[in-house]
């Protein structure tokens, strides 16, 4: 990995003030909803989040419930985003745009075709000829499902240089007239932003400043297809997200890393650095404890959602552009760990 370069939007707000946005509006009927709110007031650990819209833009949009125009207004700011990450990734890199050889995107919060990278390649000066993988679908994994996929890519062509962009516009499926509390705790948790990596193959010649990307695992679990993911319909993008994603999370991430780590004779002591997806803090807890994870290991995570919130697929690489620049020692191992819609849980092990 050569370089990361996270970009938010300009509109950013304090968590008390999204929180009272809410209370006045989603929440005011629900009982629930208004509890829900005062308890992730005060566990969240979230400072600020920044939003595609101003806040109140916000508002007026979600009660026009008009999907069209909420997707239309994701594709403008995904792109805006999302050129901004490609070239200051580049650019932080050494890496010329048209020197790039496959470029992958992963976003769940707005629909395009053609998709980002097809539209953004021009723009940002990638070759014609550029390979374009684009994901959709992996949600809050979808970071580290891109990183395993960029592994793959270069693991296959090692002489090449290959791009991930991430782009999460979670505010504009926010669906204000909804009192479940599932959307209540997703319009309090997420906050907006876009990631780029550049990588290059190890045959590649590269100033790279990164950990290298050395082996992917990941866990599909059956009949979980409900537990997290979209209710895609006329009304748009209605988050699922049961309660039971950090009990799936605390039983089954330790089964899906060991055989990733017992492949590099490795156990979790010998983790120096830990990328973990910061849903929310039952899922902090559920993390830790299934891993016996010393206090500070999710520091990183921790630091990224107070400034930022839940961003989605964007998390894991906002904290991994975080660790890069107070790495561990050189050949330190490192993990990435992501959960997401499936239930899917994604890993990626790094070596600094």
């Amino acid at each position: 990995m050569a370089a990361i370069h996270t970009v938010f939007p300009p509109y950013t707000y304090p968590q008390r003030e999204i929180l009272a946005t809410l209370a006045r509006t989603t929440a005011l009927e629900s009982q629930a909803g208004a509890l829900v709110l005062r308890k992730i007031a005060h566990n969240s650990g979230i400072d600020t989040r920044s939003l595609a819209l101003p806040l109140e833009k916000l508002v007026e949009l979600a009660r026009q419930q008009d999907f069209t125009e909420q997707n239309r207004l994701w594709l403008d700011v995904a792109l805006d985003l999302g050129e901004q990450a490609i070239t200051g990734t580049l650019r932080a890199a050494g890496i010329r745009p048209q020197d790039v050889d496959a470029v992958i995107t992963t976003t769940v919060t707005g629909m395009t075709v053609p998709s980002l990278e097809a539209r953004l390649a021009h723009r940002v000066g990638l070759r014609p000829d550029v390979k374009r993988v684009p994901l959709f679908g992996s949600g809050c994994a979808g970071g580290a499902v891109g990183l395993a996929r960029l592994h793959d890519y270069l693991l296959a062509h090692p002489d090449q240089v290959a791009v991930l962009l991430a782009v999460e516009l979670t505010s504009l499926t926010y669906q204000f007239h909804d009192t479940a509390v599932a959307n209540i705790v997703a319009g309090s948790l997420f906050g907006d932003g876009a990631a780029a990596v550049v990588a290059t193959g190890a045959q590649r010649d590269s100033a790279s400043r990164g950990p290298a990307l050395v082996d992917t695992q990941s866990l599909l679990l059956p009949g979980t297809e409900d537990v997290l993911g979209w209710d895609i319909g006329s009304h748009g993008l209605r988050v699922l997200l049961a309660p039971e994603v950090p009990t799936l999370t605390e039983e089954h991430l330790p089964a899906a890393l060991r055989p990733l780590l017992e492949r590099h004779a490795l156990t979790p002591d010998h983790i120096t650095g830990w990328i973990i997806h910061g849903g929310g803090p039952k899922v902090f807890t559920a993390v830790e404890r299934a891993l016996r994870l010393p206090p500070r290991a999710l520091e990183l995570t921790r630091r990224s959602v107070a400034e930022h919130g839940n961003l989605s697929s964007v998390s894991v690489l906002d904290i991994l552009q975080a660790a890069m620049k107070a790495p561990p020692p050189p050949d330190s191992p490192g993990v990435v760990a992501a959960m997401g819609p499936g239930f899917a849980i994604e890993l990626v092990l790094l070596s600094w």
